[in-house]
């Protein structure tokens, strides 16, 4: 957890100044808790089930939007993509694996992956909702404490993307 949050924000310092006003897609978390700790202004959205209760971010007053791990629970995340007014949005997305199912349980719905995207996929979804991506990055989720064929396989394929995207 604590490599995803170093690799969020390396990547956040090289295309995102500390005194930007950012809304977060997403409620308050430990990688909001760890960039609000290293100079970020961050303003997390309440919990509302963004597929369809977005509308109060629609004009909200941020420079950049970013969205971490948001987009694959979200049924429709092109909405939300297509309608916000910010000019700036760095998101990042788990990327499917050829040897690991997308997550999902029946006991707890809210953390289940509807979307786990190839990142031909996502660029897709960013292109067609007006995003065009200036920069970005992949990196791998090695699992050093398990042994076996998946997590040997965790430290070479990429399992995160990130991408910082403005509006033509």
């Amino acid at each position: 957890m604590l490599r995803r949050c170093n690799n969020t924000l390396n990547f956040l310092e090289k295309v995102i100044p500390k005194d930007s006003k950012i809304l977060d897609l997403g409620t308050q978390n430990y990688l909001s808790d760890f960039l609000r700790e290293n100079g970020y202004n961050i303003e997390n959205t309440k919990g509302e089930d963004l597929d369809i209760d977005f509308g109060n971010y629609i004009g909200y007053e941020a420079e950049i939007v970013t969205a971490f791990e948001i987009f694959e629970h979200m049924l429709a995340p092109y909405n939300i993509l297509r309608s916000l007014k910010q000019k700036k949005l760095v998101a990042s997305v788990p990327l499917k694996l050829w040897f690991k199912s997308a997550n999902w349980s029946d006991k707890d719905e809210w953390d289940n992956h509807y979307h786990e995207f190839e990142i031909k996929q996502f660029n897709f979804l960013l292109k067609k909702s007006g995003w065009e991506i200036k920069k970005f990055e992949t990196w791998t989720s090695p699992d050093w404490k398990k042994i076996g064929f998946r997590p040997f396989l965790r430290h070479f394929y990429p399992r995160y993307y990130i991408v910082y995207c403005e509006r033509p």
